[in-house]
C-alpha cells in the first residue's frame, strides 16, 4: 500500500473512530462530561495537516453526524464549520503554543462551540440546558494533550504527512 493511500485511510479512520466515540452511550451521571470527539479530532487534523481539513469537509462531516445523532439537520455542520474556520484562521499561531496554551485555546474553542449550540437550540425552541451541560468543554480541554500526543505519536510511527 502506498503512503498516500495509507495517509488517507488513517485520516478517515480517526474521524470514524471519533464519530463512534460520540455515539457510545454513557451512564446518565457521566453524560455531561462526554467530550465532543469529532471536534477534537478535526481540530488535531486542522492543526497538523495543512490543506487536508477544509470548511467543506467540516460541513459534510457535520451533516453526517447530524444524520447519525438525529439532531436538527445542519446543527453539527454549523458548529464544526465555525470551529474549523477559527482554527484555520489562527493555525500558524496555535501550532506554536505550548501544550498549556493549546489547552486554553481548545477550551475557548469548545466553549464557543457550546455557546453556538445553545443559540441554535434556543432558537429551535428547546429548553435551557442544565448547568452540568457546560462540563463537556472542560473535559475536552483536559483530554486534549493526551489525544494530541496519541495521534501525533501514531502518525509519526506510521511516518504519515
Amino acid at each position: 500500500m502506498n503512503r498516500q493511500r495509507l495517509t488517507s485511510w488513517w485520516f478517515a479512520g480517526t474521524l470514524l473512530v471519533a464519530l463512534l466515540f460520540m455515539l457510545v452511550p454513557l451512564p446518565a451521571v457521566l453524560e455531561p462530561f462526554k467530550p465532543y470527539w469529532p471536534a477534537l479530532v478535526l481540530l488535531y487534523w486542522a492543526l497538523e495537516s495543512e490543506g487536508r481539513v477544509s470548511l467543506g469537509l467540516a460541513f459534510l462531516l457535520g451533516l453526517g453526524i447530524d444524520l447519525f445523532d438525529g439532531v436538527l439537520l445542519g446543527e453539527q455542520a454549523l458548529r464544526l464549520c465555525a470551529l474549523v474556520f477559527i482554527v484555520l484562521r489562527f493555525r500558524s499561531r496555535l501550532r506554536f503554543f505550548t501544550m498549556g496554551q493549546q489547552m486554553l485555546a481548545v477550551l475557548a474553542l469548545l466553549l464557543n462551540d457550546r455557546i453556538l449550540l445553545l443559540l441554535v437550540r434556543l432558537l429551535s425552541g428547546a429548553p435551557m440546558p442544565p448547568a452540568s451541560w457546560w462540563f463537556a468543554p472542560f473535559t475536552g480541554a483536559a483530554l486534549w494533550p493526551f489525544l494530541f500526543l496519541l495521534l501525533d505519536d501514531l502518525r509519526m510511527r506510521l511516518r504519515l504527512q
